[in-house]
């Protein structure tokens, strides 16, 4: 039995966001199908499997698409072949798929393939017209015996066997000669879209779709036509290229009408606008062969069709820029046409076409050619940067390409501060410039320049790329070296090494010594080094030399690669230094006859000559040396012959210098010697020496207990107490500590002193904690480590973390030791305030970041900070201490703005108790943390600077918090607390401060009572106030006083009186105005010049003095008158009197208290120029005098009220009472501001808890003083009164007439039968006739007493 086999393809077209419903359909479910299929299970479910995989697909993308299905049908009659060929034939295409969506259509249906097979199971496979089978199937199952391959190709059309997978004929490539294809054009009138140029758009699938059916319905009556499609659009209005398959070339032009009948009104189809393209017959040609990128490029068609219609187009796209040139000719027959490109681009590559189009009626025809042009980069590859030394050696530059480089134009060119030419060469691809630089060439201040050589490629058409190679010239500097002293130097000297360098630029400059073969590296911390006019210049100075600095010198400036050098040797000579001399004795007493022997003593014997010698122009006594233990001793002797005897009692010093081969010497510090006669000789060793009962000798320590052949610093005092020598102080180090603050001394001056900083720092904080019961009970050894910690303070470190802890926990060790070691090392605490201080300045950090480090007495924390970042930091100490407090600085500004900066704060718990020792101060105590914040040395703070720190109180009982810094600058203890440019406010138990500066911070509190004024601010403003009002006041009473001098001073009394009131207002004036100057240089904060705040105390302090004494001296001359009464002084004498305690009195205690305390240190306070009370208490020498002098004018003050207030015979006793009680009350305002009264006030207010109204009446009348001199001893004067009133000449009829009233007026106000009140009535500037009661004369008592009361008017 025969059966049949077809394969169908069919053509679907549908829109995607339809396609999901409608794929639901078999073959059998078509409208128009009659024929009944026959589908096996297998190839049912390849169906299906077919379809699901179709509905996947189209499920992700909604835009229209193309899809081909195969149909096989198998049937047993053979007649049903035509049937369904004819049915297939008879359909209108499209077909609609789906009524429901119009958007699902068939185009076409085909078939492809027809396969029979027989009972004997021969079977044929034949291929329908236009299909073959391809040529793995071929190959794999025999061809039909009368079937034969098409030449060329490896395809059939017919096979013997029925392929056992299935399969289907192919449709026929393109390259097969059965496959025709013709490439044609239309034109719609329509405007063109961009989106027609992407074939993925919608628009551009639309038009493809319906444009194919349009044609296809067109080209199918032709014969051998099989597809048509769609191949792309351009503009102009949309000129649609497509591609007709077909068997064999048809007569196109015979479709025309059915294709434009087919396209119909949906597009607006041009007339005449069918195109068909001719290939061949068209010549291009492309001129330059090779394209550059940038070249100017022509391309030439030529053809033999008459036409000037010719379009040029670039991978189908028309030129149309600027740059693009088309010329048309038509010359010799034929037509040509050029397309220029100027400065042609890469991205113009591709395929360019030229078509010349022939019109004709039904179908004009396109002659076009295609090339591919590419557009190349000029590609440069150049040698690297170079380094160049102007020496004469040749160096070469070169620019090399991928092809070859005689197609290309080059040349190089120099720009830069060094344009040194070159030669030029070439090889195949490459070009070369030779350069060679002579050391003229190269001028010293450019070295280190920088010139840029370009080398560039051109083509003759324009195409131009270059490259650019830096070359950096570099002269050898010629370094120059010098010191100062010249190589020479000794031990403990200064030195000072230059380098010099003719050439300014450098990278860095190295400072190396060799010693044999050892090589130091120099730290950079001794040397400094800055460009000059002429070059450049690096000095390493070198501050104490000594046996580290001996060597040859080696000075290297490093530019990149090259260094240039100097080299120079410097010889260190021995020198012992000062320090290391052992003077025995070094104070001693020696009894007459002079039998003394005197050593100096050093470790190391050289060639020194040593000599003992006294002050400038005594003898000089030679020395020789011997070897004592591990010392090497000079010694001479003085005899009776060397020194008088006549200096009994008197102490003489004596010096052994130290003399070294280039003739530099050291002195040692005074042997001290003191005569003391034989007979008073109480002690007398041969070890230690002789001295009378209680004397002192101070020995040195010459050997350490246990350890006889060891020599350390210090000393030993030895008493003379019941004819023996016994220890009275022993302040000799400890070996350990000795052998320590030695290394520290050499290692400061030593050349790797940064190197070798954290191992020393390791070594003593293992010592000091072994030694901590020798620190803890010597001074001696406390000062010793605070020195070495202040000395190594000073090397700049890397803040390792173990080198933080080593430093810190030695600080931590000594922290601990008693108070009472501390008490008896002045200025300790100030000193290792400084020392940590400066420590956290010279940490570098390590990878941007400060170890925090923490102890029980000391902790530290530290922050590499960024501009605009805060800084915020915080401490808590546990027990026994419990404080916390903290650090924040809101965006530290800084004047150097820096991209980074660091900030370093440590907190001391425990540093009250050496503080409060150091700095004895009474009243206020350190409540809180001692806090000190820093910043690296190389920033320093803007004006708006500020800090915040909160304290924790430590004791919740005091009151009044004072913000305070560690003022260094205070002279007087070396440091002490300073509260100004630092404000305070409590926050419960916390104390918040803000100051606009950095050091150490604490908080001061009182500790029992409460100041009795809280704001001392109106009594500061009260006070200058008072004092400018004053200082008026006082030169108005003066230049009264000189102007009516004549008029008053007629008598002895009234003169001694003026006298006094005019002493006195001179001395308060220059008194105040001296306190001015020390007010207003303790408010600006001003460092304190020592000679300036030494003058202005003294000159305070005598004036002062002045004006009490003369208050004294007025007070003293009114006793005398009323007491005395028959002792009359000449004016000579009471002159004398007078000038001699108003001015010399005052000048020997000033003068005396100037000389006790100025030696000491201990004359001014530490933080304002007034007289010391803590140490010396020299402010006793005001107190004293002042509070003597108001006691005895008191007393003076209280006979003039006897006085007074004394009857007379024949007074009233009720009315004349009051009357007498107003006159004392004047007597006693006149006398309180004169005789200083107003001083007393000052007793109430050192009362502790007196009230504020004794500080503000103390303030009041000492403030305003001057002025009430003026008033009391000027004004209320009437002759004063009527002198100034006769000066002025309008005035003086006036002041008759009013004269006359008050005389007319006076008389019956006070009827006093007493003499004594006259004087009274004039005291108070009554004038006018009084009647006595009494008959009897006046007595001399009276005279006397009225004499005595004209002091006071």
């Amino acid at each position: 039995m025969l059966f049949w086999q077809m394969i169908i393809f069919w053509s679907l077209t549908m829109a995607r966001r339809s396609l999901q419903s409608s794929l639901d359909f078999r073959f059998g479910s078509l409208s128009h199908s009659s024929i009944h299929s026959k589908v096996s299970r297998g190839e049912q479910s390849r169906e299906e499997e077919f379809y699901r995989q179709k509905r996947q697909a189209v499920g992700l993308d909604s835009s229209t698409e193309e899809h081909t299905f195969v149909i096989e049908i198998s049937f047993a009659d053979s007649s049903l072949q035509e049937t369904l060929r004819s049915y297939l034939n008879s359909l209108n295409f499209p077909l609609l798929v789906n009524v429901s969506d119009p958007a699902m259509k068939i185009t076409s249906i085909n078939v492809t393939t027809v396969c029979n097979s027989t009972v004997t199971d021969t079977s044929h496979c034949y291929c329908e017209h236009g299909y073959e089978w391809p040529a793995n199937t071929c190959e794999a199952y025999p061809s039909c015996p009368e079937s034969a391959k098409a030449a060329g190709t490896q395809s059939c059309k017919c096979l013997a066997l029925l392929p056992s997978q299935g399969g289907y004929c192919q449709p026929q490539s393109a390259s097969n000669p059965s496959t025709h294809i013709t490439k044609m054009s239309l034109e719609l009138d329509e405007p063109f879209s961009d989106d027609l140029w992407d074939s993925s758009s919608v628009l551009f699938n639309r038009y493809k779709y319906s444009l194919e059916i349009a044609l296809a319905i067109g080209y199918r009556s032709l014969q051998g036509f099989r597809t048509v499609t769609v191949t792309g659009f351009r503009p102009g209005s949309i000129v649609v290229h497509y591609e007709i398959t077909s068997t064999g070339d048809m007569p196109v032009e015979r479709a025309n009408a059915k294709v434009a009948e087919a396209i119909g009104d949906s597009y607006k189809l041009k007339n005449n606008s069918f195109a068909k393209e001719i290939p061949g017959n068209v010549n291009f040609s492309v001129s330059p062969e090779n394209i550059f990128e940038g070249d100017t490029v022509r391309m030439f068609c030529e053809s033999s069709a008459v036409t000037n219609n010719v379009t040029w187009t670039l991978s189908g796209r028309l030129l149309s820029s600027n740059r693009h040139s088309v010329l048309n000719e038509f010359k010799s027959g034929k037509s040509t046409s050029t397309l220029t490109i100027t400065s042609i681009k890469r991205n113009e590559s591709g395929n360019y076409s030229c078509s010349f189009m022939e019109w004709k009626t039904n179908l004009s025809l396109i002659y076009k050619a295609v090339e591919n042009i590419i557009v190349s980069p000029i590609k440069i590859a150049q040698s690297d940067n170079i380094s160049i030394v102007c020496n004469g050696e040749r160096h070469e530059l070169s620019c090399c390409t991928d092809r070859d480089i005689r197609e290309f134009n080059f040349y190089w060119k120099p720009n830069g501060s060094i344009n040194i030419s070159g030669s030029t060469t070439s090889t195949h691809n490459c070009t070369t410039y030779i350069l060679q630089a002579n050391e003229s060439q190269c001028p010293a201040d450019k070295s280190g320049s920088k010139t840029d050589y370009t080398c560039e490629l051109n083509t003759t058409y324009g195409a131009r790329n270059n490259r650019v190679i830096s070359v950096t010239y570099f002269r050898v500097a010629n370094v120059v070296m010098s010191s100062n002293p010249n190589g020479k130097v000794s031990k403990g000297h200064h030195i000072s090494v230059t380098c010099l360098s003719d050439v300014s630029n450098y990278d860095k400059v190295t400072w190396q010594i060799q010693s044999g073969s050892s090589i130091k590296e120099v730290d950079r911390v001794w040397f400094t080094t800055r460009k000059t006019p002429r070059g450049a210049k690096s000095v390493l100075n070198i501050g104490s030399a000594n046996e580290d600095w001996a060597g040859t010198y080696k000075c290297t400036f490093s530019q990149s690669f090259l260094n240039s050098q100097a080299h120079m040797k410097i010889q260190v000579f021995p020198l012992p230094l000062k320090q290391e001399i052992t003077r025995n004795p070094i104070e001693t007493f020696v009894s007459c006859p002079v039998n003394q022997v005197l050593k100096c003593c050093i470790r190391k014997q050289e060639n020194y000559i040593v000599t003992f010698s006294g002050p400038k122009g005594s003898p000089i006594f030679p020395a020789e040396v011997r070897k004592e233990g591990s010392l090497y001793c000079y010694y001479t002797k003085l005899v009776n012959t060397d020194v008088s005897c006549s200096a009994l009692g008197r102490g003489f010093e004596l010096f052994c210098e130290f003399t070294n081969q280039i003739g530099d010497s050291v002195k040692s510090s005074p042997i001290t010697l003191k005569l003391v006669p034989a007979k008073k000789v109480a002690c007398n060793s041969s070890e230690i020496g002789t001295g009378e009962s209680g004397a002192l000798i101070t020995k040195p320590c010459l050997q350490s207990p246990g350890e006889k052949s060891n020599h350390v610093r210090g000393q030993i005092t030895y008493r003379c107490h019941q004819n023996k020598w016994i220890v009275a102080r022993n302040d000799c180090l400890a070996v350990p500590l000795n052998d320590l603050l030695t290394s520290a001394e050499s290692l400061v001056s030593s050349p790797e002193s940064v190197r070798n900083l954290p191992t020393y720092l390791s070594h003593l904080n293992t010592t000091v904690k072994k030694e901590q019961k020798n620190v803890n009970t010597s001074v001696a050894n406390l000062k010793a480590v605070v020195e070495i910690l202040s000395l190594v303070s000073t090397i700049p470190v890397n803040a390792e973390e173990t080198t933080v802890k080593n430093f810190l926990s030695t600080v931590d060790t000594i922290m601990s030791t008693p108070t009472g070691t501390w008490n008896d090392f002045k200025n300790g605490s100030s000193q290792l305030l400084d020392s940590v201080e400066q420590f956290s300045r010279s940490l570098q950090p390590v990878n941007n970041t400060i170890p925090p480090v923490s102890y029980g007495n000391i902790q530290l924390e530290g922050a590499v900070v960024d501009q605009g970042e805060d800084y915020n930091k915080s401490f808590t100490f546990s027990e026994p201490s419990r404080l916390s407090g903290g650090v924040l600085i809101n965006e530290p500004k800084l004047e150097n703005e820096t991209s980074a900066f660091t900030i370093i704060s440590v907190a001391y718990s425990t540093l009250d108790h050496i503080i409060a020792q150091s700095n004895k101060t009474e009243g206020p105590i350190i409540n809180g943390l001692v806090l000190s914040t820093v910043v690296s040395d190389n920033n320093k703070l803007k004006e708006d600077f500020q800090i915040n720190m909160v304290f924790t109180k430590r004791e919740k009982t005091l009151r009044n918090p004072q913000c305070v810094f560690w003022n260094f600058n205070f002279t007087a203890d070396g440091g002490g607390w300073d509260s100004a440019g630092c404000e305070s406010r409590e926050d419960g138990d916390n104390i918040i401060c803000t100051c606009d500066h950095l050091t150490s911070f604490s908080v001061l509190m009182s500790p029992s009572h409460e100041d009795p004024c809280n704001d001392a601010l109106p009594l500061t403003y009260l006070t200058y106030i008072g004092l400018g009002i004053s200082i008026l006041s006082l030169v108005a009473c003066i230049g009264i006083e000189l102007v009516v001098w004549k008029s008053v001073t007629k008598t002895r009394i009234s003169y001694i009186r003026h006298v006094c009131i005019l002493n006195i207002a001179m001395s308060l004036l220059i008194a105040d105005l001296w306190f001015l100057v020390v007010a207003i240089i303790h408010s600006r904060n001003d460092k304190l010049d020592r000679p300036i705040c030494i003058a202005a105390t003294f000159f305070t302090h005598y004036f002062y003095l002045c004006v009490f004494f003369w208050m004294l001296t007025l007070g003293l001359m009114l006793f005398y008158h009323l007491v005395f009464i028959l002792h009359n002084a000449s004016k000579t004498l009471m002159k004398s009197v007078g000038f001699g305690l108003g001015y010399l009195c005052p000048l020997a205690i000033a003068v005396i208290t100037i000389a006790s305390t100025i030696s000491s240190g201990t004359y001014t306070k530490k933080d304002i120029c007034l007289l010391n009370w803590e140490e010396s208490r020299a402010l006793l020498a005001l107190v004293i005098p002042a509070v003597v002098i108001v006691a005895i004018n008191a007393v003076v003050t209280i006979v003039v009220i006897a006085k007074i207030s004394r009857r007379s015979i024949g007074e009233k006793s009720i009315s004349e009472e009051k009357k007498s009680l107003y006159r004392i009350a004047k007597s006693i305002g006149v006398l309180t501001p004169l005789l200083g009264l107003t001083w007393g006030f000052g007793l109430a207010t050192v009362i502790p808890g007196s009230p504020c109204i004794f500080h503000i009446l103390f303030t009041i009348f000492n403030a305003f003083q001057g002025l009430f001199v003026f008033l009391c001893g000027t004004l209320w004067d009437r002759k004063v009164r009527e002198a100034v009133l006769n000066k002025v000449p309008l005035s003086r009829w006036s002041s008759q007439q009013t004269k006359s009233t008050s005389q007319g007026m006076s008389a019956p106000m006070l009827s006093i039968s007493s003499p004594f009140s006259k004087t009274l009535n004039n005291l108070f500037g009554k004038a006018g006739k009084y009647q006595v009661s009494s008959t009897e004369p006046t007595s001399s008592s009276s005279e006397s007493t009225s004499k005595a009361y004209s002091l006071l008017t």
